[in-house]
């Protein structure tokens, strides 16, 4: 919830009521939200398609939806249940908003993801009267397969370009803290050690280079620690695992290149921040990757070709810093915040 903090804000400023139903617990919640005054309600969705609480969340959904104008989902468990829940409401007067960040089926997904997924989201569609997509990908495939009154692409939540562009770090000090060498390259990757984030790719990728002044800087968390470790001591690759951190803004200053190597994204937060940061970036060749960085790209299990790719950053002088900082701009969240709150003045 922390991506719509700016936007509840506004809206809130703006004379409106704005409420919030999460799976959360109540001590996740950013106390922000309380003490401007929204009530926060606790449903049962899970994040498994076979969790019984996604049953249950109908009819909690439908017990609080009552009481509104406008109920705006996300997420694919959560965004089914609602619109189930909803589904009668809607021929009284209640507007159901979707927000799709980033649909499980796509180009290259698992079968299973399509047989689970898609048939669901196709008859939910029919009791939607906005969906919302945040990469071009999934707005093309809306258009011919959903059934909602009206889809439109939004180019995701936001970021405060500010933020990350104005940052100032002592990198020798930030290098020194976190272990690595002052005449080290820098690589860095944002996200959880998990399959589908696919750090092991920029791993791999690494130990054909060869190089023991590059260092690969991970910060996230996930079930993967132990496994990364090991396969990087394997290939002989300088990885250092920084868990969660509250200084990823510096992080992005302190990199010689960041590294996306996902498997699957909506549209990626970590991407958007690091063309922020002006930094260069390579990306997988995937949906929501694509939409904002259209050079150094990479096919995600293709460890070659990514080598390849960082020595055209670290070797070669190749650079898409410029371009990465121009084209962010056009995803701040103050431009994003106002598509949102006219899409909410005029389906009310």
């Amino acid at each position: 919830m922390v991506f719509f903090r700016n936007l509840v804000k506004e809206l809130i400023s703006e004379g409106n009521i704005v409420d919030i139903a999460t799976n959360e617990s109540n001590s996740k919640v950013q106390d922000c939200y309380r003490e401007w005054g929204c009530k926060i309600f606790q449903i049962s969705t899970s994040r498994s398609p076979f969790g019984f609480g996604n049953i249950r969340a109908i009819k909690e959904i439908r017990k609080i939806a009552q009481n509104y104008d406008v109920v705006h989902c996300h997420t694919p468990l959560a965004g089914i249940a609602t619109r189930f829940g909803c589904k009668k409401l809607r021929k009284k007067s209640l507007k159901v908003i979707y927000t799709a960040h980033g649909f499980h089926f796509y180009k290259g997904a698992p079968i299973k993801n399509w047989l689970i997924y898609y048939p669901f989201e196709k008859i939910c569609s029919r009791w939607t009267d906005l969906l919302i997509t945040i990469n071009k990908e999934d707005f093309s495939l809306a258009k011919k397969k959903m059934k909602a009154k009206k889809i439109v692409y939004i180019p995701g939540v936001g970021i405060d370009v500010n933020k990350f562009s104005n940052v100032k770090i002592d990198i020798n000090k930030i290098k020194k803290d976190v272990g690595i060498p002052l005449n080290s390259k820098v690589i860095l990757s944002v996200g959880e050690l998990n399959t589908n984030k696919n750090h092991k790719v920029v791993i791999e990728a690494l130990s054909k280079i060869n190089d023991s002044s590059i260092f690969y800087l991970v910060a996230g968390i996930g079930d993967q620690k132990l496994y990364l470790e090991k396969l990087a001591k394997e290939l002989n690759v300088n990885l250092k695992l920084l868990g969660f951190r509250t200084d990823v803004a510096e992080l992005y200053h302190l990199s010689d290149l960041y590294i996306h190597s996902s498997i699957r994204e909506g549209l990626p937060v970590s991407v958007m921040e690091a063309m922020a940061s002006s930094t260069n970036i390579i990306c997988s060749n995937i949906r929501g990757c694509s939409d904002l960085i259209e050079d150094s790209l990479f096919e995600p299990h293709d460890s070659v070709g990514l080598s390849l790719l960082i020595k055209r950053f670290l070797y070669q002088g190749y650079s898409n810093k410029e371009i990465n900082i121009e084209k962010v701009k056009h995803f701040d969240y103050t431009s994003i915040n106002d598509s949102m709150i006219n899409i909410y003045k005029n389906i009310i």
